[in-house]
Formats: C-alpha cells, structure tokens, sequence
C-alpha cells in the first residue's frame, strides 16, 4: 500500500468505528468498533511514515518538497479532494 492508501483506510476503518451502522442504524458492537480504531491507528501511523519518508530530499524534486510529483499528487488528493493533479509537458 502507499501511504495515500493508508490514509484513505485509516479514514475507512475510523468511519466504520461509528456508534451506528449508517443513518438510522443499529449500534455497532464495541469490540468492532476497538478493531477498527486500532486499524485506524495503524493505517495512520503508516501513512505518516510514508509521508516522512517521501518529503525527504529527492533530486530534481525540490519544487514539491522532495516529495516526487506523482505522489505529490496522490498526496495532495487525498487530504484536498478537489485538487487538480500537476501536468508535465515532455520536451
């Protein structure tokens, strides 16, 4: 998984870790809802990493932070749903 991945299912797993099953929804059990906020955390942790990890200095990247433009753009997707991805023009 990359980390835009896991944070997408950290955001999963901390949804399903809801009190309810959707709207109007039965309760959700509470060892369901412990799996899932420890799924969450994990997921998130890992994300961080891969975030710290590829801010990191990278050669002929320096515009974006280090971080290389393809995951600078999944990166920038997933925490601004509305963002536009970048476009190279190749000589």
């Amino acid at each position: 998984m990359t980390g835009p991945e896991h944070y997408r299912e950290a955001e999963r797993h901390l949804s399903a870790a809801s009190f309810t099953h959707g709207p109007g929804g039965g309760p959700v059990h509470p060892e369901a809802t412990a799996h899932h906020l420890a799924m969450a955390q994990v997921h998130a942790q890992l994300a961080a990493v891969a975030a710290h990890v590829t801010s990191q200095p990278v050669e002929g990247h320096e515009s974006s932070g280090g971080i290389p433009d393809e995951d600078w753009d999944d990166w920038m997707t997933v925490i601004h749903p509305d963002h536009q991805p970048t476009t190279t023009e190749e000589n």
